[in-house]
């Protein structure tokens, strides 16, 4: 595997034509940012492949763990790119409609990295029970093993009918096996293992403990998030002064009744009998106005 010389190509052309085809609005956000930053990529790669495709040598050996955010994202060359983001941008379409775009981001995350790992496992079990070191430094890049996931994932949502695979008739929920089998027939250099893998984590997201997992995630972060304004709100306020006690000698120790018919009062008195035209503020509990007085300062209020 090697760098090759990036810039405007075939691949780049047919693809650009493709969206052109399908239309930029009809591409949900994280579709469309996605593979552009595939093509950012491409086209301004971090690293040569070889300092970013994932192996067991590499990553897990070497414990240099950045390869399983980087290697999705990095193509062999511009034919390699041009087919993953056109499987890319029909699924997104299908898929980011039917999940929501935060969703949708989030699968893209948790299987980009999920694919590396099951495919780190598979090497590593292979290596064990061929006895050969030689998958030990296989390595692989591409959004391949990613698509062949969220293959999985919506053949889940859209259950029945026929897909064709090389011409012929395939059941969609067989249509992955199916193709990782032609794909490595017609293309003997593209990742058996890395596609293998995308299927893996595809089912562990439809038939296994992935899905609720990502959701229990999801939901403490939020809870989290959540914790965390409160408590921001409540210890420091809108001055962001940190004292425990603030808010309750802001308030005067008063109940939530008394704070209301106080806030009406500083309603009506706005502009109060001071120089500055406005009430001060107050830390103790104010003095109680009579009928007669708060009578009095509507009437003072209206007649400027």
């Amino acid at each position: 595997m090697h760098s090759r010389r990036r810039g405007v190509s075939l691949g780049l052309l047919l693809l650009l034509n493709q969206l052109f085809q399908v239309g930029f609005d009809n591409i949900p956000p994280v579709t469309l940012i996605t593979m552009a930053l595939n093509v950012f990529l491409f086209l301004s790669p971090m690293k040569p492949l070889l300092g970013v495709c994932i192996s067991v040598h590499e990553t897990w050996n070497r414990q240099d763990w950045k390869r399983l955010f980087y290697s999705p994202f990095h193509h062999a060359d511009d034919s390699h790119l041009y087919f993953n983001m056109v499987s890319l941008l029909y699924k997104g379409i299908q898929l980011e409609q039917r999940l929501g775009n935060r969703w949708f981001a989030y699968m893209l995350s948790v299987f980009s990295v999920m694919t590396g790992v099951v495919y780190l496992v598979l090497e590593m079990l292979l290596t064990e029970l061929m006895n050969d070191h030689s998958y030990k430094v296989q390595c692989a890049v591409g959004f391949s093993g990613v698509l062949f996931a969220l293959k999985v994932v919506n053949n889940y949502y859209n259950p029945g009918g026929i897909s064709y695979v090389l011409g012929f008739p395939v059941w969609k929920q067989y249509a992955c096996w199916a193709e990782l089998v032609a794909i490595h027939l017609i293309a003997p250099g593209s990742s058996f293992v890395g596609h293998l893998s995308g299927i893996l984590v595809g089912l562990l997201y439809t038939k296994g403990p992935l899905r609720n997992l990502m959701k229990v995630c999801a939901e403490g972060v939020s809870s989290s998030n959540y914790a965390r304004q409160q408590t921001y709100f409540n210890n420091r306020g809108y001055s962001g002064y940190n004292d425990p006690n603030y808010g309750t000698n802001y308030t005067g120790g008063m109940t939530e009744q008394e704070q209301l018919e106080e806030a009406i009062r500083a309603s009506l008195n706005d502009y109060g009998t001071h120089g500055n035209g406005r009430r001060p503020y107050t830390f103790g509990r104010p003095r109680q106005l009579s009928e007669e007085e708060m009578r009095q300062q509507r009437m003072n209020r209206f007649a400027r």
